[in-house]
């Protein structure tokens, strides 16, 4: 394997993991406000529901380019 592609792609699948940390970390922090607040809660429900799904999309996308 090339050199210059291995590193891209090993970069490109850092860039993703990076992402779905940050995704994560914001449903913590949507969590969080939740349990403070029941207004919150209903607010949030949607955009949890939609980052969850991202996070599983992001989990599937990197498993299968690990295989790569």
């Amino acid at each position: 394997m090339d050199k210059d592609f291995q590193n891209k792609h090993n970069k490109g699948l850092d860039m993703l993991q990076d992402y779905k940390s940050h995704l994560e970390k914001q449903v913590l922090e949507l969590k969080k406000l939740d349990e403070k607040s029941e207004f919150m809660k209903s607010w949030n429900e949607n955009s949890i529901k939609e980052k969850l799904e991202e996070i599983k999309i992001v989990d599937k996308i990197l498993k299968s380019l690990i295989r790569f």
